[in-house]
């Protein structure tokens, strides 16, 4: 009995020892660390907040300034121009060659969509070209896309069919390749849609003035409409995400620095711009903003047209989500680690916006943003729990500060501000996976240049109803993070003073519903 209280005893000492010899102090590093991350990010997130005031508030402005009959004046004047324009062959000749491409790989629910709208659009047909670039590896979807291309075609639709036997490049080689063909080389202009986007008609007439009315304008990003928004809570939380994206990143790069990230659809290129910045690229996986910052450092400049709106479908499955979201968190931490040199050393841009694109747009979103949240809410309050007394958070890292950002990132969706708990909480578990994928990018490491396309079931078919509500399995990572959080909080129970069990106690059940796979529709 003696012997074990003694060594008993001896555990203590040695765990007293290693705790103010490595922990204590490793934690103070790590609080000093997302304190300074969590500044840069909050500068971020108030400086693109006010910005988009000032542009909203400008925009108000005019309206007002222009009074009533200076909107009808001009309501007049675009009704002469639709009406000028609704002979699409009168004016053929004048209108510039588009090419629209439409890069897919087995998208047995959502081809007819794309492709239907692709060759539904208002412009002359003998200056459209609609180019389905198909790299699926299933012969019966291939049938079938090839069929809805012939279907199309004897309506009088220039729609060519492309199918590689190799995948090499993935979606940057398909669309490299495409632009190779004898009809593209025609075309001035290239719009991309992804194979469940679904453009409006009038989508070139409002894209396309924007490139001809500058010469200097290389891309017109459009903004993504979601239709199955409503379909589960998995679905909400990323139109929260994205409606920031859109609204408020977008908007700002636009606004301020004439560039911004393509997003890989629903844009309009010059292809002049794609071809000077050196084509389409698959050295990472986001080959989309690869050619963005390459054509920004050329000196082109960038468009939103926020007005513009393309409907698409989000990923209603997590595991479909958790791919996506590895990709992109991956691949613009891999885009920064080999582009630096190339954007620091850049002699056609001043070096205001070179700071901009490494300091803002890569190193504060696209890595400090990630890698605050896991370490700070899911590795240093848990950790801070377990040491009692030893270590004080400061009240603006816990709460000030992360509660300024997550109102200014919540901003944009006001329907869904009943649901800010729950997009905190699935968000800390995500930013496990978005820096180890962040991590991966950086160091180049195995899964760095993994490519897994996003599935799509297709928002009004019934397999997406049959299949709600199911089970998908468990996931080990969640599950343990889960234990770990929860183990903390019942310790904070016991031993703390803090209540920083009521929040562990969420974190951790969020940790768990994402573990047994109740996520997401299926």
């Amino acid at each position: 009995m003696g012997r074990g209280v003694s060594m008993l005893m001896m555990a203590r000492a040695a765990w007293a020892g290693v705790r103010y010899t490595v922990v204590v102090p490793l934690l103070h590093v790590a609080v000093y660390l997302c304190a300074a991350m969590s500044l840069m990010l909050f500068v971020e997130r108030l400086y693109m907040g006010i910005v988009v005031a000032g542009l909203w508030l400008n925009r108000r402005r005019r309206r007002r300034r222009s009074g009533r009959k200076g909107r009808d004046a001009a309501a007049a004047v675009d009704d002469d121009k639709r009406d000028d324009s609704d002979d699409l062959e009168a004016g053929g000749a004048e209108k510039p060659m588009v090419l629209v491409q439409i890069p897919m790989f087995n998208e047995k629910q959502v081809y007819r969509l794309s492709i239907g709208a692709a060759c539904s659009l208002w412009w002359p047909s003998e200056k459209l070209v609609i180019q389905v670039l198909d790299d699926s590896t299933d012969g019966a979807i291939r049938s079938l896309v090839e069929a809805e291309c012939r279907r199309w075609a004897s309506k009088g639709v220039r729609v060519h069919y492309e199918n590689r036997s190799n995948r090499n490049g993935y979606k940057a080689g398909a669309m490299r390749e495409g632009l190779k063909k004898g009809y593209a080389r025609d075309c001035q202009f290239v719009a991309v849609f992804d194979a469940d986007f679904q453009p409006d008609a009038d989508f070139l007439r409002r894209t396309v003035p924007l490139l001809l009315a500058d010469p200097a304008v290389a891309l017109v990003q459009a903004r993504w409409l979601f239709v199955n928004a409503d379909e589960c809570i998995l679905t909400r939380i990323q139109e929260m995400s994205l409606d920031y994206h859109f609204s408020v990143e977008q908007e700002v790069g636009s606004a301020c620095h004439a560039f911004f990230g393509f997003n890989g659809t629903a844009g309009v290129w010059r292809l002049q711009a794609l071809a000077d910045a050196g084509g389409w690229k698959d050295r990472t996986t986001v080959e989309d903003m690869d050619l963005a910052v390459r054509a920004s450092m050329r000196g082109w400049k960038f468009v939103y047209a926020g007005d513009v709106k393309v409907r698409n479908e989000l990923p209603s499955t997590f595991k479909a989500y958790r791919y996506q979201q590895h990709r992109w968190s991956c691949g613009p931490a891999n885009l920064m680690r080999k582009m630096f040199w190339e954007i620091v050393t850049s002699k056609q841009v001043s070096a205001w916006k070179k700071l901009h694109v490494l300091y803002g747009f890569f190193f504060v979103r696209k890595v400090v943003a990630h890698l605050v949240t896991f370490l700070f809410y899911c590795v240093v309050i848990p950790a801070c729990v377990l040491v009692q007394g030893d270590i004080r958070l400061p009240k603006y890292v816990a709460m000030y500060v992360p509660a300024i950002i997550t109102l200014l990132n919540a901003v944009c969706t006001p329907r869904s501000w009943h649901l800010l708990v729950f997009w905190i909480l699935f968000e800390n578990v995500m930013s496990m996976h978005r820096s180890k994928a962040t991590i991966i990018g950086l160091l180049e490491a195995s899964r760095a240049n993994e490519w897994v396309v996003t599935e799509k079931l297709g928002s009004t078919t019934m397999a997406t109803k049959k299949k709600k509500n199911q089970n998908q399995g468990f996931h080990t990572s969640e599950i343990l993070l889960g234990l770990c959080l929860l183990y903390c909080a019942i310790y904070d129970i016991v031993f703390g003073h803090d209540h920083f069990y009521v929040y562990l106690l969420m974190q951790s059940a969020a940790a768990f519903v994402i573990g047994i796979g109740y996520t997401g529709s299926q």
